[in-house]
């Protein structure tokens, strides 16, 4: 009898728990290796809709996920003096917005799989027959498979496929989140402030105690080192100038102390395949979209329970199930990667920008706008298929 395929998944968050969680549950053998020396509980607000809301019933955690919503209901935007100049409502029945931090702890609990934490992949070997790991603590091994699911910064799209330069395109934006004083925002909602080309808001859930502050602004490609954080924290506060007004002073001061502060750049990854030989990408590792889209938990568990359930029915052909993956969840990311108005919202460039968006805002033609983009699916969109029985 053949032994089932061992293989690595490189990060464990949302894409690669949920890969964990549907290869184990097919009676493959997984094994995860994560950076972080613990699982992470910080993170932002992220839609689940759609198909994510299938892997997610059939995860059995879609209750918790309910019970766990953060139930921001507005989005308001503010001047200086704290006053509301336009507001919009948020609706979306097809959806459910749930912290990232409480989506990954659910996903761990239903993932009964070895997680290396503290540790990552520092090189990869390939062959015809399997893919031998070097790791940055421990000995080393020999998979079948690797799997990417290590954000837009991966390692393993890195080793594998060649240099991020090579992949990712930026979209003139960073953006920062962190913990924030819930005192200074409106419950079960996100008020925002804007400065030309830059915006700070609160994020108020109405199942959470703690908030959460985003900072955004526009800028062409900044140099900088991604994993030296007291230079994000000063990218940060120099965007917004020695005296900036409202609240931003007062939630800067609480971000950069925040130890789960978190920059990036606004950009996505564009690959023309998703798999190398035996080395596969999933989630932000092959085609994050941006925080701008909203749409990231969504792929990444669609994509994850699609590459878990091809590689099962496979009998070992990788790269059948690679090729078979790709064709089925390549329409939802390139539907999902559009963007929309989203960034010029939140961020006009000018104040002419801003008093156009507020006048729109009052009108309610955003809020007619942003709802009917939620929910566009890909056209012919295949039904969520039950992979070998396991739903």
């Amino acid at each position: 009898m053949t032994a089932p395929p061992r293989i690595l998944i490189s990060g464990a968050s949302i894409a690669g728990l949920t890969l964990a969680h549907w290869l184990a549950r097919h009676g493959l053998q997984p094994l995860v290796v994560e950076r972080a020396t613990a699982p992470r509980v910080g993170g932002n607000g992220v839609d689940l809709r759609g198909h994510a809301r299938e892997v997610a019933q059939r995860m059995g955690i879609w209750a918790q996920v309910s019970a766990q919503a953060a139930d921001v209901r507005s989005v308001k935007f503010v001047d200086a003096a704290d006053r509301a100049v336009a507001r919009l409502r948020i609706h979306d029945p097809g959806a459910i917005e749930v912290m990232r931090g409480d989506l990954v702890a659910l996903l761990r609990e239903k993932t009964d799989v070895e997680i290396l934490h503290g540790d990552s992949i520092r090189e990869l070997e390939q062959d015809e027959a399997g893919v031998d790991v070097s790791f940055e603590n421990a000995a080393p091994r020999r998979f079948d498979l690797v799997v990417g699911a290590d954000g837009m910064h991966s390692r393993v799209r890195r080793l594998a496929f060649g240099p991020e330069s090579e992949f990712i395109r930026h979209k003139d934006h960073y953006f920062a989140f962190a913990d924030a004083d819930a005192a200074l925002g409106e419950d079960r909602c996100v008020t925002m402030f804007n400065m030309p080309s830059r915006m700070a808001g609160i994020y108020r859930s109405g199942n959470h105690a703690q908030a959460k502050t985003y900072f955004a602004f526009r800028s062409p490609p900044l140099d900088y080192d991604r994993r030296d954080v007291p230079a994000h924290k000063r990218l940060v506060r120099e965007a917004f100038g020695p005296q900036p007004p409202w609240h931003i002073s007062r939630l800067l001061d609480g971000a950069l102390a925040d130890p789960e502060f978190y920059f990036d750049a606004a950009a996505q990854v564009h690959m023309t395949s998703w798999s190398k030989g035996r080395v596969v990408l999933v989630g932000d590792a092959a085609w994050c979209v941006s925080p701008a889209a909203g749409a990231g938990a969504e792929l990444a568990m669609v994509g994850a329970y699609r590459l878990a359930g091809e590689l099962a029915q496979a009998e070992g052909r990788h790269e059948r199930a690679f090729a078979g993956y790709e064709s089925a969840h390549r329409p939802l990311v390139k539907a999902r990667r559009q963007i929309g108005p989203n960034l010029r919202l939140m961020v006009p460039r000018t104040r002419a920008g801003q008093s156009a968006r507020n006048t729109l805002s009052r009108l309610r033609i955003l809020t007619l706008a942003e709802a009917a983009g939620r929910r566009m699916t890909p056209a012919g969109a295949d039904p969520l298929p039950v992979y070998g029985g396991a739903v």
